[in-house]
């Protein structure tokens, strides 16, 4: 009995024991009735920003609450070669939401009841049933008010369960990382990033200002990588020093990236060289705070020039060292060709969110 007492106190979630959460990364189950929409709700629909794009992998009619919540969910990433969805979505009622269903790893609960809720209250949950978990449940009176809500903050629920697979992510990196190059990350840069001791030093460098290299200014440098197989992960960090207002607008951040990596990231083929993608999927700004600090980060696709029929997606992260004028970018970047990129993308974009930022002396 004692035994049991133990073990049934050893667990997260309030002294129970959490099993294991089930399911794949980036999937999510949805917990929503089997609903048709009605035809002011299709309006509504018809009048709001959630529009199927042309040629996107989800190509369904929205009919029901769940195709609304798919639409979103399931919504083609953004520049990625290939169609991959932010999630892989499975929808089950409330009334088949059972204890075999409930450990799985992403869960979105649509919980209509007009007699307990007077309005929409939304609320997130880790490690509920599982570990580790996410859960999110809207509460709500009904259908039409769900689906206003919906409408204006389903993106804000899909950037949380992101979030959610980032920190996961960031929780696994921590257990073994490369004590090295974080301590180069620190000396060179003055932060830190959980870098997976799995990962590579190619390069710790200065580049100087000089027509060899094409670059208008000292260039610090550090490139490291992950190259398993045909997969391949890499990691880099440079800076610059800040002399532009204009440094964090999305042209002046491209043009950087191409001035940097050209001269650094060749192919096998002589002249070959890394360029930005600008035609198919331009790259796209946006701006976050991590570690109390603007960021700009940048999503695109990369290219090799020069003869060499190799490319991929890469994000890459820009701030301001103000302490010594400086300007840091790191970058991750994936090769794997023939494969789905979104997720070895993620994974490696988790270490950019890592970042934490010291104080060093001019």
């Amino acid at each position: 009995m004692l035994l049991a007492f133990t073990l049934s106190s050893c667990g997260g979630g309030g002294g129970r024991t959490l099993t294991s959460a089930t399911g794949s990364i980036y999937e999510c189950l949805i917990v929503v009735p089997n609903s048709p929409l009605t035809s002011a709700q299709l309006e509504q629909v018809h009048q709001s920003s959630l529009q199927t794009n042309d040629g996107s992998s989800y190509v369904e009619d929205i009919t029901t609450l769940y195709d609304a919540m798919r639409a979103v969910m399931g919504a083609d990433m953004s520049c990625l070669p290939q169609k991959e969805a932010y999630f892989k979505t499975m929808q089950v009622t409330p009334a088949l939401f059972d204890n075999m269903l409930k450990p799985t790893r992403n869960i979105l609960w649509v919980d209509i009841d007009s007699i307990r809720y007077s309005q929409v209250k939304p609320k997130a949950q880790r490690d509920v049933w599982s570990t580790p978990q996410a859960v999110y449940r809207i509460q709500t009176p009904s259908a039409d008010v769900f689906l206003s809500w919906w409408l204006a903050h389903g993106v804000e629920v899909r950037d949380w369960f992101v979030n959610q697979e980032m920190a996961r992510q960031l929780r696994f990196y921590r257990a073994a990382t490369d004590k090295d190059i974080r301590a180069r990350l620190n000396k060179r840069f003055t932060c830190d990033m959980l870098v997976p001791n799995d990962y590579i030093l190619l390069m710790d460098t200065t580049l100087e200002a000089t027509t060899t290299f094409g670059l208008t200014a000292n260039t610090h440098v550090l490139w490291t990588c992950n190259n398993k197989g045909p997969l391949r992960r890499d990691l880099i960090v440079y800076s610059y020093p800040y002399t532009d207002a204009e440094t964090f607008t999305l042209n002046y951040l491209n043009a950087k990236r191409d001035e940097v990596l050209a001269p650094l990231v060749s192919a096998g083929m002589e002249g070959s060289y890394m360029g930005t993608e600008y035609k198919v999927f331009p790259p796209e700004l946006r701006v976050l705070t991590i570690d109390s600090t603007y960021t700009a980060e940048v999503r695109g696709l990369w290219k090799m020039k020069g003869g060499e029929a190799m490319g991929g997606p890469y994000v890459s992260h820009t701030w301001l060292d103000p302490i010594n004028a400086r300007v840091v970018t790191a970058e991750v970047f994936v090769f794997a060709p023939g494969q789905k990129k979104r997720n070895p993308l993620r994974q490696a974009e988790a270490i950019l969110y890592s970042r934490e930022q010291y104080v060093e002396r001019k």
